[in-house]
């Protein structure tokens, strides 16, 4: 769960507004997208997680892309045209960098309405320019508790949603598949090819192929639409992963319906799995050593 300290607040506007001083193409900001990924630093800035201990260990269970996967590269062919001419476009890629690194952490889309965003724009405007009639921090000291309010509950709302529809999809994929088999964890696992060879554990580094969905069908990863296995440390992904991949042996393939509190929980991970999210993976086993 995201909880805003207003104090970083501040202290987090008052770093973005010295970077665009300082960086020129930041002082006469025209479009929305770029706003945006200064608005979701900010946010980012000012977000910190119920307990250290608690996000530190979401970390270290984390099945992340960037971590084990390399990217497949790009030619200028594919990108297609610029927004900017080459002199500016430095500067678009620094808010582009600063929006990829805050994810959906500051993920304004879904928490605030269209109308309410426009203000959240406005009041970035006004105070990079040096505009605003009413002082930044008196600002945040009068309504930085009430804001605190408003998008607690709502982030509140949205993940007990999701959820809900995690526990119903996972309802329905049990009553639709009669060997599939749902743990004391909470894991589902559905096999679809049974191996011979060597199962694995903690330990151990296994080369698979996946391929991951959200309950709505949202392909968020896969190894197999990249065309390439991957290795990893079993002992260094979410326990989803650790308890499922232990349940096959070499050779085989199954299914993974993984609760959020055994993926990426409330935090979610990123822009493209929400938080509290129910994860479905179909996975092949193909070595373990």
């Amino acid at each position: 769960m995201f909880y805003y300290n207003f104090a970083n607040t501040t202290k987090a506007i008052i770093f973005v507004m010295s970077i665009c001083r300082a960086a020129r193409g930041f002082s006469n900001v025209a479009s929305r997208s770029r706003l945006l990924s200064a608005v979701n630093f900010i946010a980012a800035r000012a977000t910190t997680s119920k307990s250290a201990s608690s996000s530190a260990s979401v970390q270290t269970t984390k099945l992340q892309t960037s971590r084990f996967l390399s990217s497949s590269s790009s030619n200028d062919d594919d990108v297609g045209p610029m927004p900017y001419d080459d002199d500016k476009m430095p500067f678009y890629a620094l808010g582009t960098n600063l929006a990829m690194q805050v994810g959906g952490q500051g993920n304004f889309k879904t928490l605030l309405e269209e109308d309410e965003l426009d203000v959240v724009l406005e009041a970035f405007c006004e105070n990079l320019k040096g505009t605003a009639t009413q002082d930044a921090r008196a600002v945040l000291t009068k309504y930085g508790q009430q804001l605190n309010g408003i998008l607690q509950e709502r982030t509140n709302s949205i993940v007990d949603r999701v959820k809900k529809d995690g526990d119903e999809f996972i309802a329905n994929f049990l009553d639709c598949n009669e060997e599939a088999v749902k743990t004391d964890s909470g894991l589902v696992y559905y096999p679809m090819t049974e191996g011979d060879g060597k199962q694995p554990e903690l330990s151990n580094t296994v080369e698979v192929h996946y391929h991951g969905t959200l309950t709505d069908g949202t392909v968020f990863d896969s190894s197999v639409d990249r065309g390439q296995t991957i290795s990893f440390p079993l002992g260094g992904v979410i326990k989803g992963w650790q308890e499922g991949l232990a349940m096959m042996k070499e050779g085989g393939k199954a299914t993974l319906v993984i609760p959020s509190d055994l993926a990426y929980g409330d935090a979610g991970s990123g822009d493209t799995i929400p938080p509290g999210a129910t994860l479905k993976f179909e996975v092949e086993l193909f070595k373990v050593s």
